[in-house]
């Protein structure tokens, strides 16, 4: 049976479509997904020491052990969100968080290199697609005056995840072994996939009046509706023609050229310049990264806040964090600031250099369709991670090469700079671009329990 009546609330694009007890169980299921994606990604860092001495592995292989998820995750992203937004985005979320966690628990029973390589492709399978369809769900639920609020806590859950993940495989590798540690913090993830089965969907929305509230795989069956190929020409060409969400990606892309690189080579410019351990370096710029996942909480609820009555408001003031990003680190690395001083204004450029990235999955959420949000967030996540995420690392050890890593740090924050320029570019279409999608109605899907229920006494 259904937690709730099918909401008289569903028209109201600014309060929540469901009542507001589900929509914040639904947060912090999606959030605590979110945060062991995470942990369970990055748990391998802390363990190559491990690994390296009883396996006897290349710097190369252990890379790989990492590289291999991000690869998974990029090519599969925008497919599977397609899919989630066209059957459920519910049942979506509980098979990939019950695949990642239970690839993540079977590494601890590899017993080489290849197998435990097969099983951290298949946590890469499991992770595709999740940020950008648990983001898609939390946006449509929570009223759009708190998308930012809830999308900068959402993807806040990644870096504290990041940070979890470096940290407790340490500590669970001294007590019991490397391999205990998969098993760990794979069991959690596992319980919260199941639990998951609770949170409330809203139903699929029809694209056009001749694609119903089906699935892809009802679509290609029923040709007379349109096929499949169509489907996906209808929902890329109106992405296409969404300049708005276009312009905001390419911002938020250059953002994070500049987080990418701070991130990256922080640990090397201090084990370099300040003559620190690399474990100290690496426990040091874990601040940073806290410090980062503190600022996207606070910018988004301030952002929140100053443009509640003219949202368009948001792209400006991200502009203005964007500035504020590049000024700072700039001047942290090419300005005359030493020893702690500098490391100080770095952690405050940390604060910043994050700020907009629940902002701008809500800014995407504002002018994508509702029936292909989650396929709208998976091209964001696409064109942040190969034009930023993947540029900001490699950029700044060219450019390392040529003038050294100092003279390196200083001159990257001017992408900032660029996605300022572009995020003002983008509030000139964010009015026309939300004013078309206005009339499209959203109702909420029955609960998945229920269906169990009636299933079972059936």
């Amino acid at each position: 049976m259904n937690v709730i009546p099918d909401s008289p609330r569903a028209g109201n694009d600014d309060d929540y479509l469901i009542s507001k007890r589900q929509a914040w169980f639904a947060f912090a299921m999606t959030f605590g997904l979110m945060l062991f994606d995470y942990i369970d990604r990055q748990v391998i860092v802390s363990l190559f020491p491990h690994i390296k001495s009883e396996w006897h592995l290349s710097d190369k292989q252990l890379g790989s052990l990492v590289s291999i998820i991000s690869i998974v995750v990029g090519v599969g992203g925008i497919p599977v969100a397609l899919l989630a937004d066209r059957i459920s985005r519910v049942k979506s979320i509980v098979v990939m968080s019950t695949i990642w966690s239970l690839a993540t628990i079977s590494c601890m029973f590899t017993a080489n290199f290849g197998q435990l390589f097969a099983a951290r492709a298949v946590v890469g399978a499991g992770e595709t697609g999740y940020g950008s369809v648990g983001a898609a769900l939390i946006a449509t639920l929570f009223p759009k005056r708190l998308r930012s609020t809830v999308l900068g806590a959402f993807f806040a859950a990644a870096s504290l995840g990041a940070v979890l993940g470096v940290v407790l495989g340490g500590v669970i590798a001294a007590q019991w072994g490397w391999k205990a540690a998969f098993g760990v913090v794979g069991v959690p993830g596992l319980v919260l996939a199941l639990l998951y089965l609770f949170v409330r969907d809203y139903k699929t929305v029809a694209l056009t009046p001749k694609v119903s509230q089906v699935s892809l795989v009802s679509l290609v069956s029923q040709a007379s509706h349109q096929s499949l190929g169509g489907t996906l020409k209808h929902i890329f060409g109106t992405l296409a023609r969404t300049p708005t969400l276009l312009w905001a990606c390419l911002a938020g892309a250059m953002q994070l050229v500049t987080m990418s690189a701070v991130t990256s080579w922080l640990p090397s410019f201090l084990n370099r310049f300040h003559s620190m351990t690399p474990a100290a370096a690496g426990k040091q710029t874990a601040l940073v990264i806290l410090v980062s996942a503190v600022g996207v909480i606070l910018w988004g609820i301030v952002v929140d806040r100053l443009a509640r009555r003219t949202p368009r408001y948001k792209l400006p003031l991200l502009s203005v964090l964007c500035v504020v990003t590049s000024v700072i680190f700039m001047e942290a690395f090419g300005g005359s600031y030493t020893g702690d001083a500098q490391f100080k204004l770095i952690v405050f450029g940390g604060f910043f250099m994050t700020s907009i990235m629940g902002v701008i999955t809500g800014i995407a959420m504002d002018v994508i369709h509702p029936g292909m949000r989650s396929t709208g967030a998976a091209v964001l996540a696409v064109i942040l991670n190969l034009c930023g995420l993947a540029v900001g690392p490699f950029l700044t050890g060219v450019l390392s090469d040529q003038w050294g890593l100092q003279q390196a740090l200083t001159v990257v924050p001017l992408f900032s700079i660029l996605a300022a320029a572009l995020f003002i570019i983008a509030m000139r279409t964010y009015d026309a671009d939300v004013a078309r999608i206005s009339d499209v109605k959203l109702d909420v899907a029955p609960a998945l329990t229920g269906h169990l229920s009636t299933d079972a006494a059936a």
